[in-house]
């Protein structure tokens, strides 16, 4: 799935728990926190994608540990800490519903969804989403996105951003199969170093 559909997951989970969460941490900050919990994981895809900032057993553990410290001393740190390790932990947690970890997920070579620490071993894609950036991505991140976009807890401005992710989304989903091409003549054209 595309790290967006993990943000607006997370921030529609946020986004329910905005009349709780608001009297400790602004909504602001509950909803941009929450946004970089759930995409927070997509930046292992500098190390091994899937395997190295994805935690689908002990995130959701780290995630239950740090709501029960917000729950015992309230502060805007411990909120915060929970809300994004909340966004996290469903990342990780779903990404098993997606795609193989490939260059070309839509011709799948591997079997590996997301390696789960725990148990040493990776789990195998369900493909409920096909791949990162397939149509179905974006139908399955649209009523999430909604949630926040429609909720009256949220401003015009978080409404604004929602919608330009999404919008950004849907150009990514446009040239999604087209990017490994571009990669790969980039590589052929400049100096690697």
């Amino acid at each position: 799935m595309m790290a967006t559909t993990h943000g607006f997951v997370a921030l529609a989970a946020a986004t329910l728990a905005l009349p709780v969460l608001s009297e400790y941490v602004s909504a602001p900050v509950v909803l941009t926190v929450a946004f970089l919990g759930g995409v927070a994981p997509d930046l292992d895809l500098a190390a091994v994608h899937r395997r190295t900032l994805h935690f689908p057993v002990l995130g959701p553990v780290s995630a239950v540990v740090a709501g029960a410290m917000a729950i015992a001393v309230p502060t805007q740190w411990t909120v915060a800490a929970a809300v994004f390790l909340g966004g996290a932990a469903l990342h990780a947690s779903s990404d098993v519903l997606g795609g193989s970890a490939e260059h070309e997920p839509w011709n799948p070579t591997t079997e590996r969804g997301v390696y789960n620490h725990a148990l040493g071993r990776w789990h195998r894609p369900r493909r409920v989403v096909p791949y990162s950036g397939a149509p179905a991505d974006l139908l399955f991140a649209a009523p999430f996105a909604a949630v926040t976009v429609l909720s009256t807890a949220t401003g015009r401005s978080a409404d604004g951003t929602v919608l330009a992710l999404f919008v950004g989304s849907a150009g990514y989903v446009l040239v999604r199969k087209r990017l490994g091409a571009v990669v790969a003549a980039l590589q052929r054209t400049l100096p690697i170093r």
